[in-house]
């Protein structure tokens, strides 16, 4: 599909509402949400999905989705391909401290809910949203990468590498942790390197994981068994660079061993075992998300720790925050992509994702602690948190969104 070319896009003024560059999930369902709450929307994106089959394998990434990833989904008429094709829900999740022992668990009923939340692939998720987009009057523009975009009167005029230029009220950017337009942008970020990876594969176990997230605290960093459809688990095992570099070089029998001493067994022996990958891990804020016609979301904004799993989750609120925020603007007859409408978004949501984030970079920081005094005050701690109901569920009710 080509895009108009320059002049008549002049002539013409803006001819879309909102161009979504990224379509990853955080990008391709930012496009099908502002596509189904009527908005005029392109979604520009360099390589097209590989399509999900049932017969692959499950893939190496997977996210899990919170009950609010997952009512976002569902409103966008996705979320049960989703399910029916494979999800691992899980209705508990046990964390534990490798140092002291103590423990935290939490339960899906004791919140009057079914699930904490479901294991899904993010080729899965990102391809049945990328299905869905051209029936919601979406138009994928793919191979396609931004040359320079330049925000003019009420549009931004987008220049693409192979010369076509198209027009847009709003440019939203979703592309990535590296991305390219927020560099455009000018916008810096702030953050560390943890100078970990996290490896991933998926195990089979000597015991089933009982609809569990299991999530150890090691020196090294956290190990977490999440539970896959399948009955296997996928692990995600953060570990120093170094540490990382020698668990990918193991043999599958001496990985499974050392997996198994890694968990202290919980699951009992580690039985079998996929190939691995390993992840660079960075805490990473935009310094803003908007500028004149301009948003992030999603990684492009934040990247965070994945000890608590809300990487994704914290993108797919984003999206659900900008659609409310731009509806609402054109409801009351405004500009959708002014500045004060725009700043309303990246205040409500940089100031939740900086929390949020600081959050987890505060735990990581917590349980690297190894002097005695400072474990067993973690460990009192924890044990509190764990007896203290009002203060646990007000946690699973945050992380549930």
């Amino acid at each position: 599909m080509s895009a108009p070319r320059e002049e008549p896009a002049r002539r013409r003024g803006p001819a879309l509402d909102a161009a979504v560059v990224g379509g990853g999930m955080v990008g391709a369902a930012a496009a099908l949400a502002l596509a189904r709450a009527g908005f005029a929307v392109a979604l520009l994106e360099a390589r097209a999905p590989a399509p999900w089959r049932a017969e692959d394998e499950v893939d190496l990434r997977v996210v899990g989705l919170a009950p609010s990833s997952i009512a976002l989904l569902d409103g966008l008429g996705v979320w049960t391909s989703i399910r029916d094709s494979r999800a691992g829900p899980y209705a508990q999740m046990h964390v534990w401290d490798a140092e002291s022992g103590a423990a935290i668990h939490f339960d899906a009923a004791d919140e009057g809910r079914d699930l904490l939340g479901c294991i899904v692939e993010n080729n899965l998720v990102q391809w049945r949203l990328w299905q869905a987009l051209e029936g919601a009057g979406v138009q994928r523009l793919c191979p396609a990468e931004v040359a320079r975009f330049e925000a003019r009167g009420d549009r931004v005029q987008i220049e693409l590498a192979d010369g076509a230029v198209l027009a847009a009220r709003l440019l939203v950017a979703a592309d990535g942790a590296g991305s390219p337009l927020r560099a455009q942008a000018g916008i810096a970020t702030s953050g560390r390197d943890y100078g970990q990876r996290a490896v991933v594969a998926h195990v089979a176990t000597e015991r089933p994981h009982g609809r569990t997230a299991w999530q150890r605290f090691l020196p090294g960093g956290p190990l977490a068994f999440l539970p896959l459809a399948d009955g296997r688990s996928s692990i995600v095992w953060s570990l120093p660079d170094d540490e990382a570099a020698r668990v990918l070089a193991l043999a599958d029998e001496a990985f499974r061993d050392a997996l198994g001493l890694a968990s202290d067994f919980r699951l009992g022996r580690i039985v079998g075992t996929t190939k691995r990958a390993a992840f660079p891990l960075r805490l990473q804020l935009a310094e803003r998300y908007q500028a004149e016609r301009f948003v992030l979301l999603g990684d492009a904004a934040h990247a965070v720790h994945p000890l608590a799993g809300q990487g994704v989750n914290l993108g797919l609120r984003d999206v659900a925050e900008l659609r409310d925020v731009l509806a609402g603007a054109r409801a009351a007859g405004r500009d959708i992509a002014a500045g004060h409408v725009l700043r309303r978004y990246a205040r409500r949501r940089r100031s939740a994702d900086t929390l949020d984030a600081r959050g987890f970079d505060a735990l990581a920081r917590i349980y690297a602690w190894q002097a005695p005094p400072l474990v067993a005050a973690r460990a009192l701690g924890v044990r509190l948190l764990d007896r203290c109901l009002p203060l646990k569920r007000a946690l699973a009710a945050h992380a549930a969104g």
